[in-house]
């Protein structure tokens, strides 16, 4: 079973960002062959999950735009449960990943099990763990779960703050362009009407001369 950490705004007016992360999610639970339950962080995520009557295990809204690692750890206890005790076998996470204040790009990262880095062969050396290797992961595996979690809501929340203000700076810049154009045709409005009052005017002194 896969479980997947969900993570989306609470609010819109931050353009398609929010659209874009929940097609990332569908289009990630429909190429699965196993069933999936979902972690859902932010309101619009809740929101869409729940139209298509998704497996939802738990949800955490109103995190606020700083939440601290304490606000998140609730979220990390239920995927680190879940796991040790076998309900599910893998976790990922699909968030908006911050790349430019112009560009944010939904990802999907599998953080469980911890998939190992490619290590050449030369550094590739047997260490001794003291404690035992077992401890040490059992200790650490926490840590790194927390983290992982953690980051991907912080990367979240920067993507969704710049999303925001393009969406508004773009809004505004419409606004403006807008309010330009419609001077204009009031002025050339206002000209035409300026002008038939006055031909009205000398064409009725010219018939009483």
């Amino acid at each position: 079973k896969i479980a997947v950490v969900h993570i989306t705004p609470d609010r819109g007016l931050c353009g398609g960002l929010h659209a874009s992360i929940n097609r990332r999610m569908a289009s990630f639970i429909l190429e699965q062959t196993v069933p999936v339950t979902l972690i859902i962080v932010g309101r619009k995520g809740l929101d869409f999950m729940r139209r298509y009557e998704r497996d939802i295990r738990a949800e955490f809204t109103q995190l606020g735009d700083r939440p601290g690692l304490l606000d998140t750890l609730p979220i990390s206890r239920i995927i680190i449960d879940d796991y040790t005790n076998g309900v599910i076998d893998l976790v990922y996470l699909v968030y908006a990943r911050f790349i430019s204040t112009m560009v944010q790009r939904p990802v999907v990262e599998q953080i469980l099990p911890v998939e190992p880095a490619a290590i050449p062969t030369a550094q590739n050396v047997d260490y001794i763990y003291e404690p035992g290797p077992h401890i040490v992961l059992g200790e650490l595996l926490p840590r790194f779960v927390e983290m992982q979690v953690y980051h991907a809501i912080l990367e979240s929340i920067a993507s969704e703050q710049s999303a925001r203000m393009v969406a508004m700076r773009n809004a505004t810049d419409n606004a403006n362009e807008l309010i330009s154009d419609l001077t204009l045709m009031y002025n050339k409005a206002r000209q035409e009407s300026i002008t038939k009052e006055l031909l009205d005017i000398t064409g009725g002194a010219a018939a009483l001369a």
